[in-house]
């Protein structure tokens, strides 16, 4: 549903319940995935009831009143906080739009939501995700909207460049910034996410799932998706600023824009995170006044020297990203393909198979304090390997390896190091560990290869690390009643929500699973409002939605009420083990009149808020915004157009114990028991706002 239908179709489904019913008052709280339920399939939704209880029954009613489905309310699936969770499940094949009424003991009535098939269902959400990104972009080439009336940061183009800076305890920067001499043009990109930084950490990491996304779901993100959601231009936008970053001649990386960090020994000097703005004000930012020079001139941060080795994690994934651009473009933009091929394998070339201390991420690494790689190694040598095996007979001049086994072998070999190292299945996919994605695609191409022997990991070794990360969330599941596979009280809950519907569509396809197709269903609609908050953690997919983004555009230019114009396709941080305080000049107070409208809902150590202030649970980003597009493309495509893949893989493919998944009818369904997995959770970046 289109986000300036909102209010009115609440307003509309109010009344007709008050017609409908006979003005009792509602006692229960109904949960579903507002996005919506696919036609025909299993669906769950849950009413929270404040005591325990039994008996009741729900319905599913139609836009016409009419009554299309009658169940008992299923067994409790435990407890959340204050309340009792209870399943409620269903299957209509009649494509529409629903509420669920409760009647008994407890009674509520859901959002409204729509039974559609796939392709109906996901595609404003896709194009909702592309506007997400085409409003985040930076420099000249930004595209007008409601909320984007101006090109931000133009002296970007003449960016001085800085090597990297010491930080204390605090990550305050100790002592000046030391500058190289040169001057680098680090225009264009995505802002990272409620600042205007840019980074290659998270950068690098969109681009690889955007284009396999453009390449795998054609129909869906590409060009035969239509304009509203057709990826193509915007992947190549985020390319262009990579392309900037790598300085191919000098073999030189650069791997920020811009400080959020205070000065130690310059207690004057702004950062980004001082300040509450526009973009296209911090050009002239404060004159000449020294307080702003890193407002005005952003610096430019360097990784090494030229030639050096470069973290692995963003060569890994650098490669990936222009290997993935050698074969999106290789028909439409030969030269640009080229290109790409050339700077894939040169970074790839660079990368250091052996870091010691803290790997590259950002200035300061605790913004993004990424410490696995060999994940995002594996990850750009099996595109490598599909970028030389695709161009075969049409190699770039000078390329350093023309043998795609040559990329086969080394990614074989980075996934052995993933399987056997220290943080092996201990994280899902998000910008922190790409595995999940990186094992498929490796499958994918050692199949394409003709399944060479010798290699170091076979094939079903990378199934079964696939099914081990998903048994690992089978597990966090059992002990939650609703079933997510991620702790509700951690950072970024929902784009792991998100990464792991991805992985599961995966396992689901390599295995011929519908199981693992229903856990994947599962997981999404956890994210999309079947939650104890009954919010979607993605602004415009639903009803009820984040109104108050910390996100300075969002902020300033967009509506605090849901109502147009909103910052659609952002994903939000979601719920946390704190919500975040902390004001600066310019926020506007959001909600307008205070309150927390979720509070009675936080429970079992987590909470949300949906407060402007709130970093830690409302703030979007690139990264955690990515995985949603796959997600979409996945359910609603069922499987990539390329590469297919039509042999089942014989991995156990039972679903995992625990698992909350639709029963087949709408029985009792016993509460899931067991003990969460130990995933780790790594601590995203965190803003610096003045309180």
């Amino acid at each position: 549903m289109t986000s300036f239908l909102r209010l009115a179709t609440l307003a509309l489904l109010s009344l007709l319940f008050v017609a409908a019913n006979t003005g009792a008052a509602e006692n229960g709280f109904v949960r579903v995935n507002q996005l919506g339920y696919e036609a025909g399939a299993q669906g769950r939704a849950y009413l929270l009831a404040a005591t325990p209880h039994s008996g009741g029954v729900f319905h599913l009613r139609d836009a016409s009143g009419a009554y299309v489905f009658t169940a008992p309310v299923g067994a409790a699936l435990g407890t959340w906080g204050n309340f009792t969770v209870y399943a409620l499940d269903f299957n209509v094949s009649a494509c529409g739009t629903y509420v669920i009424l409760v009647e008994g003991p407890f009674s509520g009535t859901s959002p409204s939501f729509r039974i559609a098939r796939p392709a109906e269902l996901y595609s404003q959400a896709l194009a909702n995700a592309l506007s997400f990104y085409q409003n985040e972009r930076d420099g000249e080439n930004f595209i007008p909207s409601p909320l984007r009336t101006a090109a931000g940061h133009l002296n970007d183009r003449q960016a001085a460049a800085y090597t990297s800076p010491q930080f204390d305890q605090d990550d305050n920067i100790l002592g000046a910034l030391n500058p190289t001499g040169k001057t680098v043009d680090a225009s264009g990109g995505w802002w990272d996410a409620g600042d205007y930084l840019k980074f290659v950490q998270t950068h690098s990491y969109v681009v690889a799932l955007m284009l396999i996304g453009v390449r795998d779901f054609p129909k869906e993100m590409g060009r035969g998706a239509g304009s509203d959601a057709n990826f193509t231009a915007e992947a190549k936008f985020g390319l262009r600023w990579l392309e900037k970053m790598w300085d191919d001649n000098t073999q030189t990386l650069y791997y920020q824009v811009g400080i959020g960090s205070d000065f130690v020994d310059d207690p004057d000097a702004l950062s980004d995170h001082d300040l509450w703005r526009l973009p296209q004000d911090d050009d002239g930012m404060g004159g000449s006044d020294p307080a702003y020079r890193y407002i005005r001139n952003r610096p430019v941060f360097v990784a090494g020297a030229a030639g050096s080795k470069i973290s692995p994690n963003l060569a890994g994934r650098l490669a990936a990203d222009f290997a993935a651009c050698s074969q999106v473009y290789r028909d439409s933009d030969r030269t640009f393909a080229d290109k790409c091929l050339l700077y894939a394998e040169h970074i790839f070339a660079l990368a250091d198979p052996a870091p010691s201390g803290n790997l590259v991420t950002t200035a300061p690494f605790d913004f993004y304090g990424e410490s696995e790689y060999r994940d995002d190694m594996e990850l750009g040598a099996t595109e490598l390997y599909f970028a030389v095996a695709g161009a075969s007979g049409s190699l770039p001049a000078n390329l350093p390896h023309n043998d795609p086994k040559f990329y086969l072998r080394a990614a074989a070999h980075w996934a052995h190091l993933y399987i056997t190292g220290p943080c092996d299945a201990c994280d899902t996919l998000n910008l922190y560990d790409v595995s999940g994605l990186a094992h498929f695609e490796l499958i994918r191409a050692i199949s394409d290869a003709g399944k060479p022997k010798n290699l170091e990991v076979t094939q079903q070794a990378l199934l079964a690390d696939i099914k081990k990360e998903l048994d690992n969330a089978a597990a966090t599941a059992a002990s939650d009643p609703f079933g997510f596979g991620f702790p509700w009280a951690s950072y970024d809950t929902t784009t792991h929500g998100t990464g792991l519907a991805v992985v599961a569509h995966e396992y689901a396809l390599l295995t011929h699973s519908a199981s693992y197709r229903d856990i994947a269903r599962g997981w999404q609609a956890n994210v999309l409002g079947a939650n104890a908050w009954g919010s979607s953690f993605l602004v415009g997919d639903g009803t009820v939605f984040p109104d108050c983004l910390q996100h300075q555009v969002a902020n300033i230019r967009g509506s605090l009420d849901g109502s147009a114009p909103i910052l659609a396709g952002a994903v939000v941080e979601g719920p946390n083990t704190f919500a975040a305080t902390g004001t600066l000049d310019g926020m506007r107070k959001c909600p307008p009149a205070g309150g927390d409208a979720f509070k009675k809902f936080n429970g079992n150590g987590a909470i949300y808020k949906d407060r402007v202030q709130s970093y830690s649970t409302v703030e979007p980003a690139i990264d955690l915004s990515i995985s949603s597009t796959l997600m979409f493309a996945w359910a609603s495509a069922g499987a990539p157009a390329v590469y297919p893949l039509s042999e089942t893989f014989a991995a156990p493919a039972t679903v995992p114990s625990g698992v909350a998944t639709a029963s087949a009818t709408p029985a009792a369904t016993s509460a899931a028991t067991g003990k969460p997995a130990a995933i780790a959770s790594r601590v995203k970046r965190t803003t610096r706002r003045t309180p």
